[in-house]
C-alpha cells in the first residue's frame, strides 16, 4: 500500500522525531534510570467510572500529570517523601502522603463536591487548563451544560450547544449540521467510541443522534488535533459514552413533548464491570391515529436511538469494552411515500498495560449509514433508491510515560471503505429496469507519532506528524471525458486492483508559552487530508446526500491551518478568555459545476470541479464558570472563500458558509438549590446564496438568469431561547425535576429559504417569498433518575 519512495520518507521522519523525543532526556538520563514511577487509575467514587483528564500534582512542585483517556497516569519521581494531590473540577480533590522506595500503583477515586451551584456551573477540565494546555482551538463541552441550556423542542443536545461556541457556526435553523472554521458539514470528524458517525441528524436535522444520557465526555478540536486523528479538514469532534456504574445500579430518564428516554446502568461485577443501556424515541406517529383524513392516519413519523456500552476489568494489566450505537429515522405518507435512514456503530477495544509507562489501546470499529426512498405508483410497482457506506476498521495506539515532562504517543489504523453511491430496485412491475451506480471500495491507511514536551516550567510543546494513504479499489471503470463531460472512453480494473493511490504527510504542532498560570501565548499549525466527500443535492443537508470517496478524477481535499491565540484567566479562574485567529489556505477542494446532476449519476466525476479556497477570522470568547451566574459570550469574525477555474468566471466567490458575524450570549442562573433559569441569544449574518438576477424570454418560457455565484445574501438571523429548571424535593432514591423552554421566544420570521415567483399583479415581474420555519416553540420535559 506504501511504495519504496514513501515508505522511506516515512521511516526517515520516524527517525527524526524518536530522535527529537529522546534528546530533551539526555542529559537527565543518569538521574532517569533513578527515578520510580507512581503509576494507576482515577475514577469516581459515586460511578467507578474512570475521569479523563484528572491532575495529579506533586505538592509544593511543578510536576505533575493529566489522566488519559482511561483514567490512567503515571509519575515519575526519585526515591523521597511526597505529598499527591489528586484534582478534578466538580470533584472533592485529595492528598496523599507517599514514602517512594519503590515503583508503586495508587488507584485513587473521588468523591462528587456536595454543592449544588458548583455541581452546575463547573466544567470538565482542570480550573487553567484553557492557559497551561499548548492545545490551540480544543473545547472541552460539560454534559451539565448541555442539561439546561434551551434548544429546539426541549431535547437536550450535544450538537446544538456546540455551536454556540466562537469558530462553530450553525448550517441551518435548528439544524444539528455545523460549520467550523469556514469549512463544510462533510470536514468534520464526529467519532462516537472511536466509531465515525456519517450523519448526525435526525428529522431532517432537527435532531442530533447523540442522546446526551449516554454520554460521558466530548471534546471538540477545531484547531490543530493530536496526530492520532486524521481523516478531516476541519475539526474533530470526539464523544465518549458512559461506562456503566460499577458501584449500583440506576435509572435515568426523561418524558418530552416530542420523545422519551430511559438510560440503564449497573455492575456486571462490583467494582470490576459494568453496562450501560440507553433508548430514545419520538411518538409524533402516535397521535397519527387520531388524524381526521385517512392518509394521515395511514403514515408514521418517529426516530429511534440506542446506546449500549460494557467493560469488564480483566486484571490491573487488562480491560476490555464493546460498545455500540444503532438508530434510525421512519418516515411514511400514505403508503405512497417511505423514508429510511440511519447509523449503526460498533467499537470493541482493549487496554492493556505492559508496564508503569507503556500503555496500550487496540480497537476494532464498524461504521455503517445507508438510506431507502420509497416512491409507490399504483399500476406501477414500488421504486426504491439506496444508497450505503460501511467501513472496518482496525485501530493500534501506544502511549509511553516517559517522564514527567515528556509523553511519546504512535500508532496505526487501516480502514476499508465500501461505498454503495446508488441504485433503484424497482419492485412489483417488469416494465422498468433496475438501476446502478457502480460501488466503489477503497483501503485507507495511516501511520502517525507525536511527542508531549513541556520543555520548562513556562514552555510546552506538542508536535507529531502523520502519514495517510488511500488507495481506491476495483472493480471498477474510470472513465475518460470531453470538455462537454461526455465519456469517450474507460479503463476496467479487476476486484483489489489499484485503480489510485493518494499519499502525504500531515505534520502538525502546538506550542505555549505561559507568562504565570493566569495567561498564555499559543500558536498551531497542521496540515489535514480528505479523502471522503459528501455529494449534497441542495444547499440544505438532507439524508440523501451521498459519500463518495476520492477516485482518479476526484482529487482529495487538502488544507493548512495557522493559528495564534491569546489565553488569559481572571479571578482566581472565575473568568476564562481567550482570543485566537486563523488563516487556513485550502490547498484542494471540490465544487459541482453549475445545473449538476448528482444523484445515481454513472458519470459523476464528470460533474466535479476541483479548486482552492481560504477561510481566516478572528474568535472571542468569554466564560464564567463559577458561582450562581454562568455562561458565556462569543463571536467569530470571518470569511470564507473559494475558487475555481470553471466557476463564476473563474473569480473567487463566497462559500455557503461565509458567515462574517457570528454571536452567541449564553446564561446560566442558579436560584436556591432547585431553580435555576437559562437563555441564549444568537446573531449571525444570513448564508450567501445564489439568486436569479434576471430574467429572459425563450420560446414563450420566462427563464431565471444567475450571473454571480452566492452573490447574495440571506437576511441576517438572530433568535433568543429562555428555559426554566425545577428540581423537585430530594427523595432517598429518587430525584426529578422539570424543565419548561421556549425556543425564538420573540417570535422573529427568521428566513428558512427564499423562493421567487411571478406576481399575480404583473406577470412580467417576479417576487421574492420567505419561508420562515418556526415562530415560537415552546417545550415541557420531566426529567428523572432512580438510585
Amino acid at each position: 500500500m506504501f511504495n519504496n519512495n514513501s515508505l522511506n520518507k516515512l521511516r526517515s521522519l520516524i527517525l527524526i522525531l524518536i530522535f527529537f523525543a529522546v534528546i530533551p532526556n539526555l542529559n537527565a538520563q543518569n538521574s532517569l534510570d533513578k527515578n520510580l514511577t507512581i503509576s494507576g487509575t482515577v475514577s469516581s467514587a459515586e460511578t467507578g467510572e474512570a475521569i479523563i483528564g484528572a491532575y495529579i500534582i506533586v505538592k509544593g512542585s511543578t510536576d505533575g500529570v493529566v489522566t488519559n483517556h482511561y483514567g490512567y497516569y503515571a509519575l515519575s519521581l526519585p526515591m523521597g517523601n511526597y505529598t499527591l494531590i489528586y484534582r478534578y473540577m466538580g470533584f472533592n480533590e485529595i492528598e496523599k502522603e507517599i514514602q517512594l522506595k519503590e515503583s508503586v500503583r495508587i488507584d485513587v477515586e473521588l468523591s462528587e463536591t456536595s454543592s449544588e451551584i458548583e455541581a452546575v456551573t463547573v466544567s470538565a477540565e482542570g480550573e487553567n487548563k484553557n492557559v497551561s494546555s499548548s492545545e490551540t482551538g480544543v473545547t472541552n463541552i460539560d454534559p451539565k451544560d448541555i442539561e439546561i441550556v434551551p434548544v429546539l423542542f426541549g431535547e437536550k443536545d450535544i450538537l446544538k450547544t456546540i455551536q454556540l461556541l466562537p469558530g462553530v457556526k450553525t448550517a441551518g435553523e435548528g439544524g444539528s449540521g455545523f460549520y467550523v472554521r469556514g469549512g463544510g458539514t462533510d470536514e468534520n470528524l464526529i467519532l462516537l467510541d472511536e466509531a465515525p458517525v456519517y450523519n448526525a441528524s435526525h428529522l431532517l436535522g432537527f435532531f442530533s443522534v447523540f442522546n446526551s444520557d449516554a454520554v460521558k465526555d466530548m471534546k471538540l478540536y477545531k484547531g490543530t488535533a493530536p496526530a492520532q486523528y486524521g481523516g478531516r479538514l476541519s475539526s474533530v469532534l470526539d464523544i465518549t459514552m458512559n461506562e456503566g456504574n460499577t458501584k449500583k445500579y440506576k435509572a435515568t430518564g426523561g418524558v418530552g413533548m416530542i420523545a422519551s428516554r430511559l438510560m440503564l446502568e449497573g455492575p456486571i461485577v462490583k467494582d470490576k464491570g459494568s453496562f450501560m443501556v440507553s433508548g430514545r424515541r419520538t411518538y409524533a406517529d402516535l397521535f397519527l391515529i387520531f388524524a381526521k383524513k385517512k392518509e394521515q392516519r395511514n403514515s408514521t413519523l418517529y426516530f429511534y436511538d440506542f446506546n449500549l456500552k460494557a467493560n469488564y476489568k480483566i486484571n490491573e494489566n487488562n480491560r476490555l469494552y464493546a460498545s455500540g450505537y444503532f438508530g434510525r429515522d421512519v418516515f411514511s405518507f400514505n403508503e405512497i411515500l417511505n423514508m429510511n435512514w440511519g447509523n449503526a456503530t460498533g467499537t470493541v477495544r482493549w487496554n492493556h498495560l505492559f508496564n508503569e509507562k507503556l500503555f496500550l489501546n487496540s480497537t476494532l470499529i464498524y461504521s455503517d449509514y445507508d438510506y431507502k426512498i420509497g416512491f409507490a405508483f399504483k399500476g406501477f410497482g414500488t421504486f426504491w433508491i439506496k444508497s450505503h457506506i460501511t467501513d472496518w476498521n482496525w485501530k493500534e495506539d501506544f502511549q509511553v510515560f516517559i517522564n514527567s515532562d515528556n509523553v511519546l504517543r504512535f500508532g496505526t489504523n487501516a480502514i476499508h471503505h465500501t461505498f454503495k453511491p446508488g441504485e433503484v430496485d424497482v419492485e412489483g412491475t417488469d416494465e422498468f429496469n433496475d438501476i446502478f451506480v457502480d460501488d466503489k471500495y477503497a483501503v485507507e491507511t495511516a501511520a502517525y507519532i507525536s511527542h508531549e514536551w513541556k520543555i520548562s516550567k513556562n514552555l510546552n510543546l506538542t508536535y507529531g506528524i502523520r502519514y495517510s494513504n488511500f488507495i481506491v479499489l476495483g472493480p471498477g471503470k474510470v472513465y475518460q471525458f470531453n470538455d462537454f463531460q461526455t465519456p469517450v472512453d474507460s479503463v476496467e480494473y479487476d476486484t483489489n486492483e489499484i485503480m489510485q493511490t493518494y499519499a502525504g504527510f500531515e505534520p502538525r504542532a502546538n506550542i505555549n508559552y505561559t507568562f504565570n498560570p493566569k495567561h498564555s501565548v499559543k500558536a498551531s499549525y497542521t496540515r489535514n487530508r480528505q479523502y471522503l466527500h459528501l455529494l449534497q443535492n441542495s444547499t440544505a443537508s438532507s439524508p440523501t446526500d451521498v459519500w463518495y470517496p476520492a477516485t482518479k478524477q476526484i482529487a482529495p481535499g487538502i488544507a493548512d491551518l495557522f493559528s495564534v491565540g491569546y489565553y488569559r484567566n481572571f479571578y482566581d479562574n472565575t473568568y476564562e478568555s481567550s482570543f485566537e485567529v486563523y488563516y487556513k489556505d485550502i490547498i484542494s477542494t471540490i465544487d459541482f459545476r453549475d445545473g449538476a446532476n448528482v444523484m445515481l449519476n454513472q458519470y459523476l466525476e464528470a460533474e466535479i470541479l476541483e479548486g482552492t479556497g481560504y477561510s481566516y477570522g478572528a474568535e472571542f470568547y468569554v466564560k464564567k464558570r463559577k458561582g450562581a451566574l454562568t455562561g458565556w459570550i462569543s463571536y467569530t469574525l470571518s470569511r470564507t472563500m473559494r475558487e475555481f477555474a470553471g466557476l463564476n468566471y473563474g473569480n473567487p466567490y463566497p462559500a455557503r458558509q461565509d458567515r462574517i458575524h457570528d454571536l452567541a450570549v449564553v446564561g446560566m442562573y442558579q436560584i436556591g438549590k432547585r431553580l435555576s433559569v437559562s437563555a441564549t441569544w444568537v446573531f449571525y449574518t444570513g448564508d450567501a446564496v445564489t439568486f436569479p438576477s434576471g430574467r429572459y424570454l425563450v420560446d414563450g418560457y420566462m427563464i431565471n438568469l444567475y450571473t454571480e455565484r452566492n452573490g447574495y445574501r440571506m437576511p441576517n438571523y438572530h433568535r433568543a431561547d429562555v428555559g426554566i429548571t425545577l428540581k423537585n424535593k430530594e427523595r432517598k432514591r429518587w430525584e426529578s425535576s422539570w424543565n419548561l423552554s421556549a425556543y425564538n421566544v420573540y417570535a422573529r420570521k427568521n428566513a428558512y429559504d427564499i423562493s421567487f415567483r411571478t406576481k399575480e399583479s404583473d406577470p412580467s415581474q417576479m417576487e421574492a417569498v420567505r419561508l420562515a420555519l418556526f415562530r415560537i416553540v415552546p417545550a415541557l420535559t420531566y426529567n428523572f433518575s432512580l438510585k
